[in-house]
């Protein structure tokens, strides 16, 4: 129901209370405020249905939302943090041998767009690609252990990804964290190779799939298979994060600064699982079909 184990929800509501971020009130526990706000993320559902659940009234669930949704921002500003180093815990070899490569990279820095319901004359600035839907375009930085270390939500969906991380790099209050001057964050080709951002070779086969037909034969090819297969990373911290909350995908119609606060709550909970090493089923899952993605590769090309 939560979207996560019991012990994790019991480490995330402990630690709310030890910060002093939420309390109970004469009628709600704390620990239903939480839930009636879980119920909402993690199952999209709407308040009237979380109402019949739990037996309150609309206002009630909706300030008890608001309540729990103030104090994840505390909790975003605590557990979304740069980094300069990148230990990781448990790395395969594939995985050692990819970062002797790469020995500066950080993180990696990708986009991702995330449903958005826009009002007024907003909406064709928030148009996606495709279908015409609304989306926000928000930018993750991610470390090769699968935590966020640093999330900026809001950007209209139309804009394009190196716009968004030129104008968020240089706005003072965004808490954007350069890289030193020798360590980088792989970007795909979307964004400039300049320092601090190394980009694969452009017009040159980069996706994990062009490699499934034939393996990497120029030297560029290799570096960006190589390239490709560490900063594959952010693809899974994506697909963990949306699979866990699916109102990433078909979000309410909140307020839009309601609707970028979601997205960022979401984002700390990822963290949080994460690192504080709790056994979770969905990094499980993805963890697993990394592997498959390089026992496969390792046999398609001898091992090599």
């Amino acid at each position: 129901m939560m979207r996560m184990s019991c012990d994790a929800y019991v480490l995330l509501c402990n630690h709310f209370k030890q910060r002093n971020w939420l309390q109970s009130s004469r009628s709600i526990t704390f620990e239903e405020k939480m839930a009636m706000f879980f119920i909402v993320i993690g199952h999209n559902e709407r308040f009237r249905m979380v109402k019949r659940r739990f037996q309150h009234s609309t206002e009630t669930i909706h300030r008890c939302f608001h309540e729990v949704l103030i104090a994840m921002m505390n909790f975003a500003r605590e557990v979304i943090v740069p980094t300069s180093s990148n230990p990781i815990a448990n790395a395969s070899e594939n995985h050692i041998r990819l970062k002797q490569i790469f020995p500066g990279a950080i993180g990696s820095l990708d986009g991702t767009l995330v449903h958005a319901v826009v009002l007024g004359d907003q909406p064709t600035r928030y148009r996606g690609r495709g279908k015409g839907e609304c989306f926000q375009n928000v930018l993750g930085i991610y470390n090769f252990d699968m935590i966020f270390t640093f999330v900026w939500a809001g950007w209209e969906g139309i804009a394009h990804d190196s716009r968004v991380l030129k104008e968020v790099a240089f706005n003072p209050s965004s808490g954007f964290y350069f890289p030193p001057p020798d360590k980088y964050y792989l970007c795909d080709a979307a964004y400039t190779n300049t320092r601090g951002f190394m980009t694969p070779y452009r017009n040159t086969r980069y996706w994990l799939a062009d490699f499934r037909r034939q393996r990497a034969l120029t030297k560029e090819e290799k570096f960006n298979h190589a390239h490709t297969q560490l900063r594959n990373v952010i693809e899974r911290a994506y697909g963990v994060l949306k699979a866990r909350f699916p109102i990433l995908k078909q979000i309410a119609p909140f307020s839009f600064l309601i609707q970028r606060d979601i997205v960022i709550a979401c984002f700390a909970i990822h963290n949080f699982i994460r690192k504080w090493n709790i056994h979770d089923q969905l990094f499980m899952e993805y963890n697993y079909g990394v592997q498959r993605e390089h026992f496969f590769w390792r046999n398609a090309t001898g091992g090599k």
